[in-house]
């Protein structure tokens, strides 16, 4: 049992990075699609008062900060988005980098972008 605590406890503590390259494993390995995927890793966090709770998340670019080109390669990594596209979007900040998300995702957006160097709201 303490290894199924375990493995729950790295699931929780992945990257948005990391979480991606999973969502490609499961599915070029294992067939799983990534939607199906995000739900098994998102059902572990659920709890009565989450009906409650905001399920759904946009994480908002304030501000590129001083390290604009950094920030631009995380927009572009974390979103998919083509180099121009994202240096387009960071250009114009205030902006959405991406709205709808969970809230796991979206913390997730938020600690890569600033640690980039970036100033992000999650709204």
């Amino acid at each position: 049992m303490a290894d199924l605590k375990q493995f729950a406890e790295q699931l929780v503590n992945l990257t948005v990075k990391e979480v991606n390259e999973l969502a490609t494993i499961l599915k070029d390995e294992y067939g799983i699609e990534p939607a199906a995927a995000a739900v098994v890793v998102a059902a572990g966090g659920g709890d009565a008062g989450a009906a409650e709770e905001q399920t759904e998340f946009t994480v908002v670019l304030k501000d590129a900060g001083a390290s604009k080109l950094g920030v631009v390669k995380a927009v572009k990594e974390l979103t998919g988005l083509g180099l121009k596209e994202a240096k387009d979007l960071v250009d114009a900040a205030p902006t959405n980098v991406k709205e709808g998300v969970s809230k796991d995702e979206a913390e997730g957006l938020k600690k890569a972008l600033e640690e980039a160097g970036a100033a992000v709201e999650l709204k």
